[in-house]
């Protein structure tokens, strides 16, 4: 499945808005035209070439109707399939771009990927309500790696399961600052099929199916 295909989805509200534009247009085209033509001056009838003209556009906004029902239909058929494909991915580990991950048995996890090496990167976690809860300084090199965290608390006591997020400040030999992009893995739990887009709700966060990045069994 195409999951950048899901952007498309979004314009299914823009369709139905462009129709009724038009379709408003067209009715006020048509009260219009037949106005002129029963108000006309039977000594000095409408202009063949100028009628003619406007017939031509009748047909026009007439068409662009019609093409606009056909693009919702589409649009409509689109988001039908994404949410059918979406439902397979209950009970799947995916990993996708985020920075929430669960504590779960004293492990949480999270992926990285820094462009060059940081010899000082400050690593700061912070709890649900975003209370921080744990920093540390290291040396990262640059690349993809992982970031494991064992939940003990700067006060040495163990944090309880949860949801937790983390941010690193790094900066590279020269002290200029690099930007560290951040996954998480875990089970697709539920989907959220109420929006134009379905939300995966994995490790207790939610995630766009379109920032899926892999798709394990």
């Amino acid at each position: 499945m195409d999951l950048n295909g899901l952007s498309a989805i979004g314009s299914l509200g823009q369709a139905a808005q462009s129709q009724q534009t038009i379709a408003g247009n067209f009715d006020a085209f048509l009260n219009l035209l037949t106005t002129q033509l029963q108000n006309q001056n039977p000594l000095e009838p409408l202009d063949t070439n100028e009628f003619t003209a406007q017939l031509v556009q009748f047909s026009s906004v007439e068409q662009s109707i019609q093409a606009n029902k056909n693009l919702e239909q589409l649009v409509a058929l689109s988001l039908t399939t994404a949410f059918n494909n979406a439902v397979g991915y209950i009970g799947k580990t995916v990993g996708a771009a985020g920075s929430v991950t669960q504590l779960a048995n004293g492990v949480a996890t999270w992926n990285y990927s820094i462009p060059a090496d940081s010899p000082e990167t400050t690593i700061t976690i912070r709890d649900a309500a975003g209370a921080t809860v744990f920093t540390e300084t290291k040396a990262i090199g640059a690349g993809d790696g992982a970031y494991t965290w064992d939940g003990r608390l700067e006060n040495g006591t163990q944090a309880p399961d949860g949801a937790y997020s983390i941010e690193f400040a790094a900066s590279d030999t020269e002290g200029n600052a690099v930007t560290v992009t951040t996954d998480i893995e875990g089970v697709v739990e539920s989907i959220d099929m109420t929006g134009v887009e379905p939300v995966l709700t994995v490790n207790g966060s939610q995630i766009n199916l379109s920032s899926v990045k892999t798709i394990k069994s």
